[in-house]
């Protein structure tokens, strides 16, 4: 088991233990749920995969054996309910058990799921139905969910059938009854290793989602992600916190932490709770552990200082750049120094502070072996250390196995984010002499002002370290004179109370931290910022307000 990864990956590392080759080996036939899920059942039965709770004090522990059986029934399900490969499955479960059932079931058909989450409305339903043309809906029975896509359906003719996991409604097939009707044995289905597996709507800041679909590959390159940077083993019990509907559930807890010998831990809650979360990592024993920044932040009002935490041996962050602030106060804390990584919808860990590396606190780390990644000009060279650019992926070709495949029916997306054998991220950053890159922002929220061109997040990263912030917004804001000044939007922790004297006090803070051009002119105090469903800021929106004012 110790190596059973090594089936589907070369790599290499240095006399340090340095990682520094990976590539991906699939089998032309490669297909997660048969090739690891199965295999494993094989290998190790009576293993736990999946160990999940609940609010309520429900607790499962799933072996390897058990979800396999589970996915075969699933598949069976589908296959008897008329699904053929190639058709695509919205699926919104929160962080239900079934989801792992569903998602594996499905791969084994050659179904496409579309993992969902369930703050959609109305309009978000439709919007997704007819771009992919979805044919079944699985959807959890609890909240507004089933009551919302029962009002899309409305205007969207072409689900075929409808499945509900904790819950009952009338015209809704009850889920795990009906797998249970079905044989835990089946014929294997043959996918290939570069067909379509899994779409996800991306959570961009501006404009409609865009469908990033990914092949069977995905599932395997996903192996760096948790031995590399997760640093899971056989033994290691993992959590990540995440909704099943958002990709970084893809990242760990779906697939490179069992190929590695792991157990997926899921805790299943509604709202994030601080004190319950550190409960449960303390409680359940929680071995590694990855979560956005802002969680890491309610960690530290928390007082990280009340709970055991000393069989966490790992911490690694994403979603959002990590704030120094944040990374030291974990340190004095725990004495776990936070393990940043960065990637996007379309890609699996890009660039990291993977196991063994010094992290630089608020750096992203340094490219992973998987991707040639570079920073380049608006004209594609390379930028010298020390310049902000845009991070590019660098291919050899067309395709490359660590990437989506396309945005799915929009050919025009993905030639524009995709030419000439470079991969936009659309997010910039600069490199260090030590190779090691610092995030700027997405390429849209770069503020000009006065002849500078200034990163939003250096400047958020100075005002989260003073104790009156507890979220903020960076962004550019139209000024007579100067044509742009830069404006700071702020939400304030408990205990503080906006006022001239803060504003006067903030802008003297950023000053005497970094250069004082970079000082918002401007500081605004709100209750809340405007974020994505997935809980990005949108600086867009925040422009948009300004614009029309």
């Amino acid at each position: 088991m110790k190596d059973f990864y090594k089936r589907f990956v070369n790599e290499e590392l240095d006399e340090n233990g340095h990682l520094v080759k990976f590539e991906l080996n699939c089998p032309d036939n490669y297909n997660f749920s048969y090739d690891v899920i199965d295999e494993l059942a094989k290998l190790e039965p009576d293993k736990v995969a999946l160990h999940w709770i609940n609010e309520a004090g429900e607790e499962h522990k799933f072996t390897f054996k058990e979800l396999s059986e589970k996915s075969t029934q699933v598949a069976n399900m589908f296959a008897a309910h008329g699904a053929k490969k190639g058709d695509l499955v919205l699926a919104v479960l929160k962080r239900h058990y079934e989801f792992w059932f569903l998602v594996y079931g499905l791969m084994k058909l050659g179904v496409i799921v579309i993992p969902a989450t369930d703050q959609l409305m109305t309009k978000d339903y439709v919007y997704r139905f007819e771009s992919a043309s979805v044919k079944y809906v699985v959807a959890t029975g609890e909240g507004h969910t089933v009551g919302e896509i029962e009002k899309s359906l409305e205007q969207y003719h072409g689900i075929q059938e409808k499945f509900i996991a904790h819950g009952e409604k009338e015209g809704w097939v009850s889920f795990l009854p009906e797998i249970e009707k079905y044989p835990k044995t089946m014929e294997r289905v043959e996918t290939k290793v570069d067909e379509p597996m899994l779409l996800y709507f991306s959570s961009g800041t501006t404009g409609y989602p865009k469908m990033v679909i990914h092949s069977y590959y995905y599932s395997a390159a996903h192996i760096i992600t948790a031995k590399h940077w997760h640093h899971v083993s056989d033994g290691t019990l993992h959590l990540t916190v995440s909704d099943t509907g958002w990709g970084k559930c893809a990242w760990g807890k779906l697939f490179g932490q069992l190929t590695c010998g792991a157990t997926v831990f899921v805790y299943d809650f509604d709202r994030f709770n601080p004190a319950k979360m550190l409960q449960t990592i303390q409680d359940y024993k929680i071995t590694s552990f990855c979560a956005p920044p802002t969680m890491y932040r309610f960690f530290i009002k928390e007082d990280l200082h009340k709970y055991d935490l000393s069989n966490l041996k790992y911490a690694t962050i994403a979603g959002e750049a990590l704030n120094p602030e944040v990374f030291k106060q974990f340190y004095e804390a725990t004495g776990l120094k936070l393990m940043e990584g960065f990637g996007q919808t379309e890609t699996v860990l890009s660039v990291a502070n993977l196991y063994g590396m010094t992290p630089k606190p608020g750096s992203m780390g340094k490219p992973v072996p998987l991707y040639n990644v570079d920073i380049v000009d608006e004209n594609g060279n390379s930028v010298p250390v020390g310049e902000v650019g845009e991070m590019v992926i660098r291919t050899d070709g067309r395709y490359h196995k660590a990437l989506f495949k396309e945005y799915y029916r929009n050919p025009e997306a993905t030639a524009a984010a995709w030419h000439d054998n470079i991969y936009h991220t659309g997010d910039t950053a600069w490199k260090d002499e030590d190779g090691y890159f610092w995030y700027v922002g997405r390429t849209d929220d770069l503020i000009k002002a006065s002849g500078y061109r200034i990163g939003p997040f250096e400047i958020e990263s100075v005002l989260m370290e003073h104790p009156s912030v507890l979220e903020c917004a960076v962004t550019g804001a139209k000024d007579p004179i100067r044509g742009n000044v830069v404006k700071a939007t702020i939400v304030l922790a408990k205990g503080y109370q906006a006022s001239d004297e803060l504003v006067k006090e903030l802008q003297n803070y950023v000053k005497n931290a970094t250069a004082p051009y970079k000082y918002p002119r401007i500081v605004e105090f709100v209750d809340e910022l405007p974020k994505t469903i997935s809980g990005k800021i949108r600086r867009v929106q925040i422009r948009e307000n300004d614009n029309n004012k």
